[in-house]
């Protein structure tokens, strides 16, 4: 499966604005917030990306899903029920 991005990039500094009391709690459990803010962009770019795929298909899925409705699967022959 194709990566949604290049996992090797090089990190980048960066500023950002968060709640300082949920800041204060995270480093008071010694939470990892880079590797957090990566993973929860990663979950975040991986649902972006899969809603826009399928805006960007929905009509050949909908055919395909008539074209099956009105003629069945392949597969339909080794259904069990």
């Amino acid at each position: 499966m194709q990566q949604l991005y290049d996992v090797d990039a090089p990190k980048k500094a960066t500023n950002l604005s968060v709640n300082s009391d949920l800041l204060k709690k995270s480093r008071s459990l010694r939470i990892n917030l880079s590797a957090t803010l990566e993973q929860a962009l990663a979950l975040q770019v991986k649902s972006a990306a899969r809603e826009a795929w399928l805006k960007e298909n929905k009509r050949a899925i909908d055919e395909l899903n008539e074209l099956a409705d009105k003629n069945g699967l392949f597969s339909d022959l080794y259904r069990e029920l």
